[in-house]
């Protein structure tokens, strides 16, 4: 095929792969993380349904632009028509019979006890393949061949002997017995045709501390929490401080300005003032919040330099995602070779409102070998008594709590929460003094990005502060600002100008130097490098780069590029799959949930163009793909924008998805189907 010529910002892919000249629809990173998206088309088209007039009347260009406004500002945030119900079972079988165990409810159990009918309604086992069952040839994933009794004597049953539970083969026990989709793999038959379930005692205990995941918090603190009678003897000394250094200001009538300044003097001032958790005398919760409050409060306070030191120079970090960056997928980059890995943005509100879900974000996988939470909020009164119920309840299993200063979203900004922060120095201050104190020797880090607005950049005048000032144990910039969201290339030489204004600082007062990681448009082993070698940071933190390619951990770690095969990738697809039913359940909602989630990681992972089908490398993150085939079928699949694809891959692993389950990306481009492209 004679060369061609592609536009600008297109993916040099061999002609040969080529299928259309022309690039695929971008996929809308900024819509993904809750930026306007318009699913009418035009941008300033008239809602569905409706026309641009009004009483019959044509609209001026100043109306026009105002409903264009108006109908943006509707559809900002992430995918709205997205709505993920749980799948349940047909007939719902109580879990302590499932489990084996007695019912202490008996017959006024809102579940069924009877296993027989329960069985007799629920659907077949799943056959999950091993890595031997996987190939890139059609149908890519060998099944079994089984044959069912169903001659008119013999029931037909729903056990299939010759499936594995992924849950039961990993922990020597699943927790979810008969409800289990793979139940076959870990039940015998009594004599009297009874089901007895199979626990493996030695692997059991033998895997307990390596496979069992740490922070759970029980009913009983969650109900103190939103009964508020958790007990947080630092915080409140803490903001009886800064409240009563507020009521001086107000009463002295300072400036706005003087204000500010006597508030970060009042913040340093409660550094020496405020007692905090020690590592050597820890922090126990009471069952009463009267009960020995001074076991909280050491008499010696902790000083910043007494703060455990994190020395992650030359690291790889996978940033905090929202939505994708859960347990499973954090499981599966540590597997690639991420060493530093932190959950997904949480609320202090929520946290402090006592929310199951967002409780369920700290939770932490034993491979995790450095892990931290990150946490979003406005002020001190939120974000301290948070961080000092984080810190009790997640005591020696938590490495490090992340400050977001980032968040571009509209629903995090206006709230006063993350980048907004940026343009709130002395009200930041109060927080991270704040949230040190009440943490002990775990360490404060901070994420933000360089500014609010275009061409206003503030980072080189904040990040200097952050750590001689308010005792911040690691910085990461992001080199974009909030406005731009994921437009543009981020701003590397900015980042190593705020670099180079930070160690300035800490070598005039002597300071030891705290890690600076740098973020933004990573895709492969070339970039990290370059920008570890030319731009001063200690690392970089990597996002959408791990999402579409999670394998960009190794190709670091080897200074290589990964030319991975599409069996291989499917082998991750698998992989994903088995720490999703080992974090959600193997149960009928487990498994819809895992298929919910393992979509959203294929709709980035399709966006990966191997490497031998470009013309050249390195590829580029922000570079558009043209339709293109692969080099086998199995790649040709992987690589569909098509969301029903990947509804079809998730069913090799996941079984056949539930008649009224659907799939809706947070990316509205690859909505295909009843879903109109992105404008």
């Amino acid at each position: 095929m004679a060369s061609v010529t592609l536009l600008p910002g297109t993916a040099p892919i061999k002609p040969e792969f080529l299928v259309s000249f022309q690039p695929r629809d971008v996929p809308d990173d900024d819509a993904a993380e809750g930026s306007t998206s318009h699913v009418n088309g035009r941008p300033d088209a008239a809602p569905s349904g409706e026309t641009p007039e009004e009483g019959g009347k044509r609209l001026s260009g100043a109306q026009r632009k105002k409903l264009a406004k108006e109908e943006r500002k509707k559809q900002r945030g992430a995918n709205k028509g997205r709505r993920f119900q749980k799948v349940r079972d047909e007939v719902e079988l109580c879990f302590r019979v499932a489990s084996g165990k007695q019912c202490e409810f008996g017959d006024e159990c809102r579940f069924t006890h009877d296993v027989s009918a329960y069985l007799a309604a629920k659907p077949r086992d799943i056959h999950f393949p091993s890595p031997e069952d996987l190939s890139n040839a059609p149908p890519f994933v060998r099944l079994p061949d089984v044959e069912m009794a169903e001659g008119e004597d013999t029931p037909k049953s729903s056990l299939d002997p010759t499936t594995t539970c992924p849950v039961f083969q990993r922990m020597g026990e699943c927790k979810h017995g008969l409800k289990c989709r793979f139940l076959g793999h870990h039940v015998r038959t009594k004599e009297d045709g009874e089901l007895e379930l199979i626990v493996d005692e030695e692997k059991k205990a033998r895997v307990a501390a390596s496979e069992t995941e740490v922070n759970f918090i029980d009913a009983d603190t969650l109900k103190k929490i939103r009964t508020k009678k958790y007990p947080r003897p630092i915080s409140d000394a803490y903001l009886k401080e800064i409240q009563n250094d507020a009521s001086t200001q107000k009463q002295t009538g300072d400036s706005p300005q003087e204000a500010d300044n006597a508030a970060e003097a009042a913040t340093e001032a409660a550094t020496e003032t405020v007692p905090a958790a020690t590592a050597d005398a820890p922090v126990v919760a009471t069952t009463d919040g009267a009960e020995n409050v001074q076991d909280d409060t050491p008499d010696v306070p902790l000083r910043f330099v007494e703060k455990k030191r994190l020395h992650w120079t030359g690291k790889t970090y996978l940033a905090p995602l929202t939505t994708v960056g859960n347990l499973p997928f954090r499981r599966l980059c540590v597997d690639y070779g991420a060493d530093i890995t932190c959950g997904e943005m949480g609320l202090a509100m929520s946290f402090l409102q006592g929310s199951k879900e967002e409780w369920s974000l700290v939770r932490r996988h034993p491979s995790e070998s450095i892990f931290g939470m990150q946490i979003a909020g406005s002020k001190p009164q939120l974000l301290v008594p948070a961080a000092e119920t984080i810190g009790r309840e997640c005591a020696g299993n938590l490495d490090f709590v992340d400050v977001n200063c980032g968040c571009p979203i509209d629903l995090v900004y206006k709230t006063g929460s993350g980048s907004a922060l940026l343009d709130a120095a002395g009200r930041l201050g109060k927080i991270l003094v704040g949230m040190n104190k009440a943490l002990g020797d775990i360490p404060v880090t901070v994420k933000l990005r360089t500014g609010v607005k275009d061409g206003k950049n503030t980072a080189h005048k904040l990040m200097p502060r952050l750590g001689p000032e308010w005792g911040a144990s690691a910085l990461t910039l992001h080199g974009r600002t909030r406005q731009q969201r994921y437009t543009k290339l981020a701003d590397w030489d900015y980042i190593k100008q705020c670099v180079e204004a930070v160690r300035a600082r800490e070598a005039e007062e002597d300071l030891p130097p705290v890690p600076i990681f740098g973020g933004g448009d990573c895709f492969s082993s070339e970039d990290y490098w370059h920008k570890m070698d030319n731009y001063g940071v200690d690392g970089v933190m990597i996002g959408r780069g791990a999402l579409i390619k999670p394998w960009i951990f190794t190709e670091i770690k080897e200074r290589r590029e990964w030319d991975i095969s599409s069996r291989e990738r499917l082998e991750l697809v698998r992989k994903y799959a088995e720490y999703g039913l080992n974090h959600f359940g193997s149960d009928t909602a487990g498994v819809n949930t895992t298929r919910r989630y393992l979509c959203e990681a294929l709709s980035f992972q399709y966006r990966y163009v191997p490497i031998g089908l470009l013309e050249r490398l390195p590829a580029r993150i922000n570079d558009r793909a043209p339709a293109f085939r692969g080099r086998d079928e199995l790649e040709t699949l992987l690589a569909s924008p098509d969301s029903r694809d990947w509804v079809k891959i998730s069913e090799m692993f996941l079984g056949p998805a539930p008649e009224s389950w659907t799939f809706t990306p947070k990316h509205k481009s690859n909505a295909y189907g009843s879903e109109e492209g992105q404008g």
